[in-house]
């Protein structure tokens, strides 16, 4: 857990809470005094992670509320039920190497679907909840440097590669996030958008089980970055940086230079 300036009347939400940078950063946001929300795709999984918060924070104002990013029907009936405003959105929820191309309800690929699209979907049909003065943090990977031009048909025009589609998808994710600044400022929106990244950061991204077998390299990747990558706590303070500290203008990256182990 990170110390934070007070977020006393801010109303924060986070995709993906539940596990790795994402809880890291919704437990610093209730510690500090914001009121947050956990949009996850397992109600338990969540509310076991507000219970988690709750020992830290026991007066924490979280609740927990079911999104699932790789389906728009989804994310449009989390966006009508929104109610209030937003001072902090944090599209922290991602998936990673998946091993096996596959397809979203909607005729995406799963990780260009989950990780951009869905954010993509989610922040546009929230704009109208942001403050003045509100945060958006999209949450990229170093990834993306080996991802090459963004791929036109988000995916499905290439032959499918595990750790190329991720790389593309937090491509599609950056460019989002600094065109995003750009436009609500053309708009005459006092709104932040950020993007952050955690470094090489071992999170529950590189455990997650599909039904089908990963391929030597993906369990080679997850098993190294087991034993070199930082911890989550580690990994988050970009994204909390991102969503609190005072000066930023928009359309900054931020995130370690190196891939060096954290704490």
């Amino acid at each position: 857990m990170h110390s934070i300036p007070r977020q006393d009347g801010k109303a924060a939400l986070i995709t993906g809470g539940n596990t790795g940078l994402g809880y890291q950063s919704a437990l610093s946001l209730a510690v500090a005094g914001a009121a947050v929300t956990i949009a996850v795709r397992n109600l338990d999984k969540g509310a076991e992670a507000a219970r988690r918060i709750h020992e830290h924070a026991p007066a924490a104002d979280v609740q927990v509320l079911k999104l699932d990013l790789a389906d728009q029907h989804s994310v449009a009936e989390f966006a009508a039920a929104w109610s209030g405003s937003l001072d902090i959105l944090v599209a922290n929820a991602g998936i990673m190497l998946t091993p096996t191309l596959q397809i979203t309800v909607d005729g995406f690929e799963l990780q260009m679907g989950t990780n951009h699209l869905g954010h993509y979907a989610l922040v546009g049909q929230l704009l109208p909840a942001l403050s003045d003065g509100a945060r958006v943090v999209s949450l990229s990977s170093m990834a993306h440097r080996g991802a090459g031009r963004l791929d036109r048909g988000l995916g499905l025009s290439t032959a499918y590669a595990p750790m190329r589609m991720y790389g593309q998808s937090k491509l599609a994710t950056a460019i989002f996030g600094i065109e995003l600044d750009r436009r609500v400022k053309a708009a005459g929106r006092n709104i932040v958008s950020v993007v952050a990244h955690p470094g090489w950061s071992a999170t529950d991204l590189f455990n997650r089980n599909y039904d089908d077998q990963p391929s030597l390299a993906v369990l080679l990747s997850r098993k190294v970055t087991a034993i070199l990558g930082s911890s989550p706590a580690h990994g988050a303070q970009s994204q909390l940086v991102a969503a609190v500290a005072p000066g930023l203008t928009g359309g900054e990256y931020i995130g370690p230079r190196y891939l060096l182990r954290g704490k």
